[in-house]
């Protein structure tokens, strides 16, 4: 083709992502006609675009000979069915260039079986998997694994073949195997079922141009592919899309295009199956990275709606790249703006639902900038425009930011109707709840700006200063010298009783997320508590003393009240752990961090006495040393996170009742500070009762207790050996949480363990229990093999 020839393009299918394409294509000055074929009710409207209804993707052969009779050069073909059924290789062997990949390639959207099989042999992150295309074979393995899975089916089922779990109950996917293997409920595509790990986290969806060597991808963009609102109900082919995203950062696209799109392309190269085309690949960004959930080899729908009005530059001569391999040399850029589509469905989509409704839409609904309306279902019956399918189309809009899009794609969507017209109201959810989004930037009057008018107050640092003095005071050990307000502090060891050179310990913690359950109850006389506790019992564990600490505390604002409040709480955590709290920072980060919120760390310090040995004592470990496992509180300051996900998913409030204490609040129970072992374990050391001891904070006994042990030995616990508090039976059951990650997150009731010899455990737990503790015999040591784990739980409990 000469460089500057006009471009006769035939685009095969009539849905909304057709129309989008057609909209975008028709942009181009090198495009001279758009076949659409059959196209839709609306793609016939757009400028330089003739439908030509007579025509459908499957029919190869009148493809073809269209195209020669019309002087095609370029195919773009929308659909995966026929680029699965090889349309691509029926062009290009008659000398007709497409924009689509050949069949082989296509596999990677036409059998998810190939597809998953292909990310094994070329180390691409995805979920694990077993393929089946026997029911018995797949019945059998159902009943075989412990953990949460997701039933697909191989082949192409129009976006639907794919069955999340919605319960514990393994019924359901039962229910759902039968269903695709035996009842054919997808027809052939579930002759083969993949059984694929669920994860979880957030989807992203890639589209990328690739010319077999080079990948440029559109930024990312999220779906809503459930039926309604909250994601709820049976998926569909996408009920709305938005883009960018604020979860996909630089680093995220980079790592994303380094691991996955890359090696992907290459691995396809690599087997003589190159791909040239549109690559869509769903992401899911797990707590392990992203991954893989599945490959589409062309356009997305809604994607392509929500992405092409924020392509900047010409799709055609992209596309053309694409095909002749030299897409290193152009440029595939988004303008710096939001984009947000709302689909409107018809009634009872995405099952039965009706065709035929005339489709009404205000004039007004034209005339917005920045706006359109893409048809997907659609057709004209004698210049009525009907309802022809499932997704009848589409609002979309660009705006500076996401409100502002949202906003003008609703108002828009407000101007259709339709009998039965569905859409969901909650189109970007996401990204709404994951910021506060930019006020309206109108121009303020110019007034002198002080350091209090960017949001910190010196006056109130003076304050919480001078209020806070008398309670750090209360603190002071001896042998300390340091004043809250001064630049630091000092311990003079030899006043403090420290007459040989004593061992100096130091570490450092915070409180995570436990924090926003302070704020969200406004209670905050505890969380400082749970700072000393983290710091303080971790430097425990080196058989030290704590002596000092020196806290953090980082504001959006300073309050006086609330930052009283906090140190009140750090305050009796120190007289707890029998330390000095010596100073600490104040800041106000201002918009870095969200109104009415604050970000708690601390440091702590302490010396070994005595000349004593420091723990974990590693060589004098043996087979058969005990593990007395000390209880915890409840969950300390550890998987709040996850606390917080658990309770807003379930019927209950934070102020609701707690189901396990009805005496109190679900979030003051939640709220019960950290245990601080202190003042029970330095006796302990003093009579060199311990060998080692864990502090089970995050990753529970399974990833705590290693940290201790040396190579050889392997910690053994019984987890029947205590009673596991009933708030991690109800954070189990309320979550859906596998025992394995429970056990990997929570403390599950044992705050900290011991290592003790068998002669000495007697004495140990009486010394203990003196001191209020409530002691468990929860396990021991054995030996363990080169390479073996460092702990079993056996039964995970709850």
């Amino acid at each position: 083709m000469a460089e500057k020839e006009s471009l006769r393009i035939l685009l095969i299918g009539g849905g909304g992502r057709e129309h989008a394409l057609t909209w975008k294509l028709s942009q181009s000055a090198r495009v001279e006609t758009i076949f659409c074929a059959p196209g839709n009710g609306a793609t016939g409207n757009v400028r330089k675009a003739i439908n030509v209804p007579s025509l459908s993707p499957d029919q190869h052969a009148d493809l073809l000979v269209f195209a020669k009779e019309s002087s095609i050069n370029l195919v773009v073909v929308g659909p995966e069915v026929p680029l699965v059924a090889g349309i691509v290789d029926v062009f290009e062997s008659d000398g007709i260039q497409c924009f689509g990949p050949r069949a082989a390639a296509a596999r990677m959207e036409g059998s998810k079986t190939f597809a998953k099989d292909f990310m094994a042999r070329h180390h691409i992150p995805t979920a694990r998997y077993r393929n089946f295309s026997d029911y018995a074979e797949a019945k059998k393995h159902l009943e075989s694994v412990d953990y949460k899975v997701v039933l697909k089916a191989s082949g192409l089922a129009a976006g639907k073949g794919v069955i999340l779990p919605s319960s514990d109950s393994k019924q359901q996917m039962y229910d759902a195997l039968r269903a695709t293997m035996v009842d054919k409920q997808f027809g052939s595509a579930g002759s083969e079922v993949i059984f694929e790990e669920y994860l979880e986290g957030q989807e992203l969806s890639y589209l990328s141009f690739v010319d077999g060597y080079t990948v440029k991808s559109l930024t990312p963009a999220q779906d809503h592919k459930q039926i309604f609102d909250n994601d709820q109900g049976p998926n569909t082919g996408g009920m709305g899309c938005y883009a960018p995203t604020p979860i996909a950062s630089q680093k995220l696209v980079q790592e994303v295009h380094r691991t996955i799109l890359q090696p992907t392309i290459d691995g396809m190269r690599k087997e003589r199956m190159p791909f040239k085309g549109l690559l869509f690949t769903g992401i899911m960004l797990t707590k392990d990275g992203p991954k893989v959930l599945e490959y589409n080899v062309r356009f997305g729908d809604p994607e392509t709606q929500t992405l092409l009005p924020l392509m900047d530059g010409d799709l055609a001569e992209v596309m053309l790249a694409c095909t002749n391999g030299y897409l290193d040399t152009v440029d595939v850029k988004c303008k710096n703006s939001s984009c947000v589509t709302v689909v409107a469905a018809a009634g009872g989509y995405p099952g039965s639902y009706k065709k035929g409704d005339p489709i009404t839409i205000d004039a007004e609904a034209y005339e917005a900038e920045d706006t359109n309306i893409f048809h997907a279902g659609t057709s004209l019956d004698s210049g009525t425009l009907r309802t022809a399918g499932g997704r009848v189309l589409a609002a979309t809009a660009v705006a500076p930011d996401l409100e502002t899009a949202l906003s003008k794609a609703y108002k828009t969507m407000s101007k259709i109707q339709f009998e039965g017209i569905y859409y969901r109201k909650d189109i970007a959810h996401r990204a709404l709840s994951h910021h506060s989004l930019s006020a309206s930037s109108h121009k303020r009057p110019e007034v002198p700006l002080t350091y209090a008018s960017a949001g910190v107050s010196i006056d109130a640092g003076t304050e919480l200063v001078n209020r806070i003095k008398p309670l750090a005071a209360s603190t002071r050990q001896f042998g300390t010298k340091s004043s809250i307000g001064g630049f630091g502090g000092q311990v003079d060891l030899a006043a403090a009783g420290y007459e040989q050179s004593p061992i100096i310990s130091s570490g450092v913690d915070g409180v995570g997320t436990k924090s926003r359950l302070a704020i969200r109850m406004n209670k905050h006389d505890t969380i400082g508590i749970d700072l000393v506790a983290m710091v303080a019992n971790d430097i425990l564990t080196e058989g030290a003393e704590p002596l000092w600490l020196m806290d953090t505390m980082n504001m959006h604002q300073l309050d006086v009240e609330t930052g009283v409040s906090i140190v009140r709480g750090v305050t009796n955590g120190c007289i707890q752990a029998n330390c000095n709290l010596a100073g600490g920072e104040t800041a106000e980060l201002g918009d870095i961090i969200k109104e009415d919120h604050y970000i708690l760390d601390a440091s702590c310090s302490g010396a070994l006495r005595n000349g004593r040995k420091p723990l974990p004592r590693k060589d004098d470990m043996e087979k058969g040393d005990v593990l007395l496992g000390l209880t915890s509180s409840g969950p300390h300051s550890n998987g709040y996170s996850l606390i917080h996900k658990i309770v807003e998913r379930s019927d209950l409030a934070f102020s609701s009742p707690a189901p396990w204490d009805p005496s109190t609040s679900v979030g003051l129970s939640l709220l019960t500070p950290t245990k601080i072992y202190v003042r029970a374990l330095l006796p302990l050391f003093e009579k060199d009762l311990v060998k080692g001891a864990a502090h089970i904070t995050g990753g529970g006994l399974v990833e705590n207790l290693p940290r201790i042990l040396p190579p050889g030995l392997q910690a053994v616990v019984e987890a029947t050996s205590w009673e596991v508090p009933v708030v991690f039976r109800w954070l189990k059951r309320e979550g859906h949480v596998e025992k394995e990650e429970m056990a990997r997150v929570f403390n599950m009731g044992i705050g900290m363990v011991l290592v003790v010899a068998e002669g000495l455990v007697n004495q140990a737990t009486k010394m203990l229990e003196e001191k209020g503790e409530k002691v468990f015999r929860i396990g021991g040591l054995v030996g363990r093999e080169e390479g073996g784990v460092g702990c079993v739980v056996h039964d995970k409990g709850v």
